[in-house]
């Protein structure tokens, strides 16, 4: 009788090892990953696919040619309707691809079969859930050669229009403000404008159902459109679509068009809704002014958790970037246009401090370029959510920005900078 027990005690032992490892996300024998959702993020840069599913998922992957394809197979996968719906999710105008198919290869196989519209170099790799995501398979297709930048070739070009020796960036200051003298300008000055989020990153979402990744890049779009009709003054943004740029990437392209000045918008978020107020933030090299900067700093940092980065990709460029931080003349001019911005933004709507805050924001570490991050506003205030999706609010918003752009290189007038260097990075 004693050994019937212990035989039912090691049974018991067993289905409990057996349990919580398929707790602890294990995939049990026999057993299949469902596909949950499917995502297709086209942008010029690249086109992102995602598969969300609900446990770990083996898969494998090869390029073949004449035509371009790229072939995924699903292991342990059933065909469902989900899957049903990805031909159908791809784009006519999707840069890199024409279409997608999906079926059962063999039985417990699912084949994706991407033709291409030319050559790519696809980053295939898995992110564990997050937020309100469950297990993701990310296909990043990145076009084998590098896309055109429109901003790069301008500068190849050397086709800066001739500025005259009267040339100005004008002030708006008031008339009896002795600091509104307008100094001459000698050359076009670039602004990178940086909407917060994209893609699978969707930032902070209002009681409304708001997006902050739409109303940064709505409000980006138009505050490039007031600084491009500026006279000597020009704008390139991060991103022009709803897809995910990493961090460090963001940093990177304003470094290659050698950007006078980088301006990343946002729209705050907290668990009260009475919170209010526009905000702006600069870098900090010994620690955050405050604890909610410091809190607001790893919640924008982890957006790259979100959006999805592929960590096998070893980036030598993010390396020499964070290394070099020896930026205290940097974060001087950063909290000079941070300013600027701030008692602008004051003007049309509540200031939730009324100083710029300081904290270790990743977006902000290029070394060489003064850098700003605006709270727009909070997306989580019933109220102020509905000002951000007002077109006539934006349009104020972009205005306010501009205004303080304005009104830091009146007093700051930027150095001659050589093309020859711009180039070179």
């Amino acid at each position: 009788m004693s050994s019937r027990r212990e035989v039912l005690k090691f049974g018991a032992a067993c289905l409990t090892l057996l349990v919580s490892k398929v707790g602890a996300g294990a995939t049990a024998p026999g057993s299949t990953t469902s596909i949950l959702a499917v995502r297709v993020w086209p942008a010029r840069d690249y086109t992102r696919v995602t598969l969300e599913h609900d446990q770990n998922l083996k898969f494998s992957h090869l390029l073949v040619k004449d035509p371009d394809r790229l072939v995924l197979d699903l292991d342990g996968v059933e065909f469902n309707s989900v899957l049903q719906t990805l031909p159908s999710k791809i784009l006519d105008s999707d840069p890199y691809i024409k279409l997608i198919r999906a079926g059962r290869n063999k039985p417990g196989v699912v084949r994706l079969v991407i033709e291409l519209k030319g050559e790519i170099k696809p980053q295939v790799f898995s992110l564990k859930p997050v937020g309100e995501y469950g297990h993701r398979l990310v296909l990043d297709l990145y076009p084998a050669a590098e896309p055109a930048d429109p901003l790069m070739a301008l500068l190849d070009k050397g086709s800066e229009p001739p500025l005259k020796a009267e040339s100005k960036i004008e002030s708006r200051e008031r008339p009896t403000d002795k600091s509104a003298e307008k100094p001459e300008i000698t050359r076009m000055v670039t602004i990178v404008l940086d909407p917060g989020h994209g893609g699978e990153d969707p930032g902070a979402v209002g009681r409304g159902g708001s997006h902050e990744k739409n109303v940064t890049l709505a409000v980006a779009r138009r505050l490039k459109e007031k600084i491009d009709a500026t006279p000597n003054m020009r704008s390139v943004l991060t991103r022009d679509g709803d897809y995910f740029i990493p961090l460090h990437q963001r940093v990177q392209k304003a470094r290659r068009v050698q950007a006078d000045l980088f301006v990343s918008v946002h729209a705050d978020a907290f668990i009260k809704p009475t919170a209010r107020g526009s905000s702006v933030f600069v870098l900090s090299e010994n620690g955050a002014s405050s604890s909610a900067a410091r809190w607001l700093a790893k919640k924008e940092n982890d957006a790259d958790l979100v959006g999805g980065v592929n960590i096998g990709v070893k980036d030598p460029y993010l390396a020499r970037t964070l290394l070099d931080l020896s930026q205290t003349a940097t974060i001087n001019d950063s909290l000079k246009l941070g300013g600027a911005v701030l008692g602008e933004l004051g003007r049309i709507n509540t200031l939730h401090k009324g100083q710029v805050e300081q904290a270790g924001f990743a977006v902000l570490k290029a070394p060489d370029i003064p850098s700003i991050l605006i709270e727009t506003a909070f997306i989580s205030n019933p109220e102020e959510e509905k000002r951000l999706n007002d077109d006539a609010y934006q349009d104020r918003m972009a205005e306010a920005i501009l205004t303080g752009i304005r009104r830091y290189f009146a007093k700051n007038p930027p150095l001659a900078k050589s093309k020859l260097a711009a180039l070179s990075r």
